[in-house]
C-alpha cells in the first residue's frame, strides 16, 4: 500500500490547519485525522454544478457564486455546462488552496482558473454574500462538511437563520441556493424552509460513477 506524502499546509482562519497530501496519483486534503476531499470522489462536487445549473432558467448567461474552490470539481462541472455569457465567483477564504490548485493540482484544475467566466477572491463566502442583493441566480456552498461546521466554528454562521437571509437577499428571484454536506440534517431543512424557501433534498453519491457513500444537497429555491 502507497503511503501518503505531506506536499503541504495551510493555516484557516479561526480553525485548524489544512494538510495536502499525495499518494500516488491521488490527492487528499484532511483536516488532524478527517480526510475532507480526494481527488479520486468527485461525484457529489459535480452534482453540485450540474443539478443547480439545470434548476437554473437561463444556464447560457447565468451568474454563480461558488463558496469553496475544495480541488475545484464543482467550478469545472459548472464552466462544462453554463454558456459564454455566464460568469462565476469562486470565493475560497485559504489563499494556499488556490495555490495548491494552480501548483501540485494543476493537472487537475485544468486551466478553469484561467476561464475568462471565473473571478477568484480569497475571502470568506459569508461577507461575499452579504455584500450583495438580488445579485446571483445561484449559490453553490461547498464549506466546511455542510450545516455542521468541522474546519472552523464561524462557519455555522453561514447556515444560521441570518445567514439564510442574507442569501435569500443576495439571489435574483427564481434563484437557487444549492448546498453540500456529508449528511443529512433534518433540522437544516426545517431551518432552510423556514427562511421562506422552497426546499428539496437530494440524495447523491460521492464518486462519478455512482458508487460510495451517500453525501446530500439541499436546493433550496427563492420565490
Amino acid at each position: 500500500m502507497r503511503t501518503r506524502e505531506l506536499i503541504d499546509t495551510a493555516p484557516v482562519p479561526g480553525g485548524e490547519a489544512l494538510r495536502l497530501f499525495r499518494r500516488g496519483d491521488e490527492y487528499i486534503i484532511a483536516l488532524g485525522g478527517n480526510e475532507l476531499m480526494s481527488s479520486r470522489m468527485s461525484g457529489s462536487e459535480e452534482a453540485l454544478a450540474t443539478m443547480s445549473c439545470a434548476r437554473l432558467r437561463d444556464p447560457g448567461s447565468a451568474k454563480l457564486l461558488i463558496g469553496g474552490y475544495g480541488m475545484g470539481f464543482t467550478l469545472r462541472a459548472a464552466l462544462a455546462v453554463l454558456g459564454p455569457q455566464a460568469s462565476v465567483t469562486v470565493a475560497e477564504i485559504v489563499p494556499e488552496i488556490i495555490d495548491w490548485a494552480r501548483g501540485p493540482m494543476a493537472t487537475l484544475a485544468a486551466g478553469c482558473l484561467d476561464d475568462p467566466r471565473v473571478e477568484i477572491v480569497i475571502a470568506d463566502v459569508a461577507g461575499t454574500i452579504g455584500a450583495k442583493t438580488a445579485a446571483y441566480d445561484a449559490i453553490l456552498l461547498d464549506v466546511d462538511n455542510g450545516p455542521d461546521g468541522l474546519t472552523r466554528p464561524d462557519n455555522d454562521r453561514i447556515y444560521s437563520p441570518s445567514g439564510l437571509a442574507s442569501a435569500k437577499a443576495a439571489l435574483r428571484p427564481g434563484g437557487v441556493l444549492a448546498i453540500w454536506s456529508a449528511a443529512p440534517d433534518a433540522g437544516f431543512t426545517r431551518r432552510l424552509t423556514a427562511a421562506g424557501f422552497a426546499v428539496e433534498p437530494v440524495s447523491v453519491r460521492a464518486r462519478s460513477n455512482g458508487k460510495g457513500a451517500r453525501h446530500v444537497i439541499w436546493f433550496a429555491k427563492r420565490a
